[in-house]
This record gives structure tokens, sequence and C-alpha cells, in this order.
């Protein structure tokens, strides 16, 4: 089967440390395929119209249509890009972020075949609308890449791995509350695995907050395992679940690693963390609700750990995931 699998977002200078690519990469890998990029730029733009991507690639796509058998569209909400309505082989569309309560009509996804989304709360706001043309599949790692090891250090260390893209998402991905936390904390520090871009933006908040000697930046492709073995927990914060996927890897990974983590409720992996207590969740983004979150997570470390370390290399495996992809792609293939 030839899938052509469609991106909708800038490509990062480090493609492996983007969990979308990561995804699209582990099924390029296993079922073949060809990636299409319908952003048409190559640094983010803040008021480029959805409406547009794609546009600018309709004659290569009606030109190589022909040679696949459906197409695989990857975006972190629900949109229904002209460029689609084009197409004429099945389209798969995976929800990578979150509906945030703007559900698709049904009506507006009868030309969508399936909708893939990861989570219940998106499950439940479809079910609500009367949208059927769905599945539910957990997104999945390379668990064997993980592994337990104590940290070291005497200060609490939060590794932070979900990086802006643009200047307005310092405070949407609550960086500036965690540099504030930090300021007002003791014997605490933060790692942050960066992403290339906007790197002196960051600088220029550590140096406002004079936390130099408290925080940590790599900003090149690293060995996360060795990363996560100096780090106490990983935390992901967003306003909104479009921010960040509704099970972003970096969480993934710290559980496969045996180390808890710290996210806000807008992000439906909220849930999952709540009802299996492998971390602490906050309401909102704010200095004090987040250092109050902080502070249950250290007091709880080591029941969180102890769980952390039984669900992480159980729950999210890649062979799950890209089995249930299998099933839908060849259920598909038996209509075509």
């Amino acid at each position: 089967m030839k899938i052509l699998y469609h991106i909708t977002s800038i490509v990062p200078p480090f493609p492996d440390t983007d969990a979308v690519f990561q995804e699209v990469k582990a099924l390029e890998s296993r079922f073949g395929g060809t990636t299409i990029n319908l952003y048409p730029f190559k640094r983010p733009f803040r008021f480029f119209p959805r409406f547009l991507y794609g546009i600018h690639r309709r004659q290569e796509l009606t030109k190589i249509e022909s040679s696949f058998d459906l197409h695989h569209v990857f975006h972190p909400t629900p949109y229904i890009f002209p460029i689609l309505k084009r197409l004429k082989k099945p389209i798969i569309y995976s929800v990578n972020a979150g509906i945030n309560g703007h559900p698709l009509l049904k009506k507006k996804s009868l030309f969508i075949h399936t909708l893939v989304i990861s989570n219940k709360r998106d499950e439940a706001a479809l079910q609500s609308c009367g949208v059927r043309n769905y599945r539910l599949i957990l997104p999945g790692i390379n668990t064997s890449r993980f592994s337990y090891t104590p940290p070291s250090s005497n200060d609490f260390v939060l590794l932070v791995s979900s990086a802006p893209w643009i200047p307005q998402q310092f405070k949407q991905k609550g960086i500036d509350a965690l540099l504030e936390a930090v300021s007002r904390t003791t014997n605490m520090r933060l790692i942050f695995l960066w992403r290339g871009l906007l790197i002196k933006e960051l600088e220029k908040r550590i140096k406002k907050f004079k936390v130099k000697d408290h925080v940590e930046i790599i900003n090149k492709k690293t060995d996360v395992n060795k990363v996560l073995a100096r780090s106490h927990a990983t935390v992901v914060l967003a306003e909104s679940s479009e921010l960040v996927k509704a099970y972003p890897h970096s969480l993934l990974e710290s559980l496969a690693a045996g180390k808890p983590v710290l996210t806000s409720q807008a992000i439906p992996m909220a849930d999952f963390v709540q009802e299996n207590r492998c971390g602490e969740v906050i309401s909102k983004i704010n200095v004090e609700e987040l250092k109050r979150g902080i502070e249950r997570l250290r007091e709880n470390y080591d029941d969180y750990q102890k769980q952390a370390f039984v669900i992480g290399q159980r729950d999210f495996s890649l062979s799950t995931m890209l089995k249930a992809f299998e099933q839908l792609y060849s259920e598909i293939r038996t209509h075509l």
C-alpha cells in the first residue's frame, strides 16, 4: 500500500526531536510511502492563514496522487484545508493536539475517511456532535531506548522539552513561569531541550530572571535517555490543547525512563497522569500555581516515581501503535 503523508508545520532544525516527525518517520519506515509538507515556509509565521496551506503544491498533488492509495494528514487540530477537498483518494486525518472544544461537524467530516484521535476527551467531543468516523489510537515510542537511572543531583531537576515555535509561546507554554519559579525556589534546576529556534529569546529571559546558574540549555541532537538520567521529572505546559501533542512524546519518554511528569490541565494527557498517579497536574499556568505543583511533585516523588517506572514501559509501545495503524490501513485497502 502506498501512502502519502502530509505534514502541516515547518521542518525543525532537529526533526528527530519533534513528536509528529517521529511518528511520521515510524509509519513511513514500517509501511513505506512519501512525505510532503503543506506548510510553504521554512520559518513559522503567526498570521499566515491556514486555508492557504498546500496551495503552492496543488499542481504537484494533482500529478502524483494517482501513484498513492491514500493520504494521511497530520495537524494539531481539526481543520478543513481547501487543498484536501481536491484529493480523490481516501484521507486519514490525525489530530495531534486536540479537538479543543470545536469538533468537526458531521457534514464537514464526510470527505475525510477517518479521523485519528488519541484521547477520551476528543472521543467524547466527537460523539457529542454525532461524528462517528474516527479511530482512537494511543501514541507509541521506542521504549527500548529508555531505562531508569536514579538522579544524583541534590537539586530537584526538571527537564523542559516542549520549546516554543514563536515568541508568544514563551508565555503560552509556561517557559516564563518556569524561569520565574526557579528564581524564587531553592534547590531547583531546569534542563531545556531546545530545537534550534528562538535560542536568543531564551537567553534573554534567563538573564532577565537571573537564573543562569540554575539553567542548562541543550540545543543540539542528544541522547534523551542520558539527560533523563540526570533529571527527576519532565515538565510540559500549555495554556490550550492545540499548542502541544495530546500525549507529548517527551512525557512518554520520561515515564519510559521511570521519571514522573508535571503538566497542565489543558493537555489531554493530564487525565492519564491523574488517573495513574504518575505525576502532578496544575490547573492553570502562573508562578504560584506552578510552585505549588512542583512542591506536590517533590512531596509525593517516591510514589510517583514507582508508578512511572511501572507504566512507562507498559502503556505506550511503538509496536502497539503501528499495529493499530496497520489495521486501519488494511481496512481502507479492502474497500478501495
